[in-house]
């Protein structure tokens, strides 16, 4: 079984595609496939799908999806011989709860993580050609916001947030270790639709004003720095932290034609605005 929910859902099985078009059974599919090879228990099924106001029927139900999505891995099963004797056995019943059974197949939220955690432990041991490399793989398996086609409900939704903030953790460390590599130049564009996406972001804006001190543009990133501290006083209330006045203040100092100082400590995240 394949898996994708990095953008919108797909699931297939021997590349015949299960994913539903009924939004609830959607659901359901989305939440298992999430946690595929595990056991999702019914009451987290029951919450995603009626968010605390269940009907009397609901059990009886989500038996339904799951007998919908069962119809679709028998057909699935049925035009590749080999696989899974049955739809039970990829779908499974368990106690208090069901599990969609991937047989060693793939799933983009585990790749993802693999990628994403080779590429922070090649950051940490100084290997910043390969750190960007794996981040940047990473990252290329999102097609778009997770669950980009499924209603979600509460589940869904926790669910997506963190997925896209460990995406923005690894964008931020592929960044780190591009300037590292001196591509500043090749990261302004990028950058500057990351600082107006993200207006609070303090280290995306960190590593904005270094690339554009490193290319020369001195007074561009002292611009970013004014910026960013009035959409922080005025929105937040809060004054940008001593990191990023420290880079502000090297890059001050530092004349046109010199690097500015890379603050020892990162700055600290405040809540991204979107």
């Amino acid at each position: 079984m394949d898996i994708q929910v990095l953008g919108a859902l797909g699931v297939s099985e021997g590349g015949v595609s299960i994913t539903p078009t009924a939004p609830k059974a959607r659901q359901v599919l989305a939440l298992l496939a999430l946690h595929a090879d595990q056991v999702v228990p019914v009451g987290a099924l029951v919450e995603e799908l009626w968010a605390g106001r269940p009907p009397r029927s609901a059990r009886t139900t989500l038996q339904t999806y799951v007998l919908q999505l069962r119809e679709l891995i028998t057909a699935a099963l049925a035009r590749h011989p080999g696989g899974p004797l049955c739809a039970k056995d990829v779908l499974v019943t368990c106690p208090g709860g069901y599990r969609l059974s991937t047989g060693g197949g793939t799933s983009d939220v585990r790749e993802f993580e693999r990628l994403a955690g080779l590429g922070y432990r090649a950051m940490d041991a100084g290997d910043h050609p390969r750190a960007a490399r794996l981040l940047r793989e990473a990252l290329g398996l999102f097609s778009g916001a997770p669950f980009a086609d499924v209603q979600a409900g509460s589940q869904l939704e926790t669910e997506s947030r963190r997925l896209q903030e460990s995406r923005l953790c690894a964008l931020d460390q592929r960044i780190e270790a591009d300037l590292r590599l001196g591509r500043h130049r090749e990261l302004l564009a990028e950058l500057t639709v990351l600082v107006s996406r993200y207006r609070t972001h303090e280290n995306l804006h960190a590593q904005f004003m270094l690339a554009l001190q490193r290319s020369g543009r001195r007074s561009e990133a002292l611009d970013a720095y004014r910026r960013l501290r009035t959409t922080l006083v005025h929105e937040l209330g809060i004054e940008p932290c001593a990191a990023l006045r420290r880079l502000q203040r090297s890059i001050l100092l530092a004349g046109p034609e010199q690097p500015a100082h890379t603050p020892q400590a990162a700055p600290r995240m405040a809540p991204a605005a979107g």
